[in-house]
């Protein structure tokens, strides 16, 4: 790999890999005008192969991915690493009143361990997975106590996969460090939208992040700073070919 190449790797995956004292990141994967599925729910292939080994290399440097239920019902998700070389993570799944039912595909894949996330005052689960119980308020769980209880189970870096709702609540708590867009060229026209935080009457209220861009190849990346946000900056593109095996070749664009 040339030093470019590994300047480039190590800028994008270094946060991630390098952590140790917990990490959140947050990644999306949508078109061109910000749909994430089809309004039947079809999000099997807006991320195209690069875009795809890429959240599968984020993947495989988290302890943890963290999803809403909504996408355990709608997409059936493995969350494990298909794409590159590396270990699965832990899979969470955020079920706040309990409605997994114990018949999804997560529970009998024979992949990484499941925690599910629940309300006290969910009725008992009936998947057999481990659980943890949290105090639900009037928004529904709060996402610190989240992170602070899979932090005591040694898992600090976290992967908050979605949908919209999930990551929204993470990104408005200002706990997570790195937002990664990754946009597919295709216009969907309608359908969901990846992250859903509350409205804002005026631009100046928007998060203006620092932002690296990445050309993946098939995708476009965007790795954005929320913890350390300062007027928008967009940096010179940085041309990512990624590999099919374990390592990304690298190349800048200047």
């Amino acid at each position: 790999m040339k030093r470019a190449e590994a300047d480039a790797a190590l800028t994008l995956y270094g946060p991630i890999a390098s952590a140790r004292q917990g990490f959140v990141l947050a990644q999306v994967g949508q078109s061109l005008d910000g749909r994430v599925a089809t309004p039947s729910g079809d999000a099997r292939d807006i991320s195209g192969p690069d875009g795809l080994a890429h959240l599968h290399r984020c993947r495989a440097l988290v302890d943890a991915v963290i999803v809403g239920i909504g996408t355990v019902q709608n997409d059936n998700p493995r969350l494990s690493v298909r794409e590159v070389k590396g270990p699965s993570p832990t899979r969470v799944v955020i079920d706040c009143r309990g409605e997994l039912t114990g018949n999804e595909g997560l529970f009998h894949d024979g992949g990484a361990p499941v925690i599910v996330i629940q309300g006290h005052d969910a009725p008992d689960a009936m998947h057999g997975a481990d659980v943890i119980g949290l105090m639900r308020g009037p928004a529904g769980l709060d996402p610190r106590h989240i992170l602070e209880h899979l932090a005591d189970r040694g898992l600090k870096r976290i992967l908050v996969e979605g949908g919209a709702r999930t990551i929204a609540r993470f990104i408005d708590a200002n706990l997570v460090d790195r937002l990664h867009v990754a946009i597919s060229p295709l216009i969907i026209g309608s359908g969901p939208c990846g992250i859903s935080l509350p409205p804002i009457a005026e631009l100046c209220n928007a998060h203006r992040p620092t932002a690296d861009i990445y050309a993946l190849g098939s995708d476009v990346l965007f790795d954005c700073r929320l913890k350390t946000e300062k007027p928008s900056v967009m940096r010179n593109s940085q041309e990512i070919r990624m590999a099919d095996d374990t390592d990304a070749a690298l190349y800048v664009s200047v």
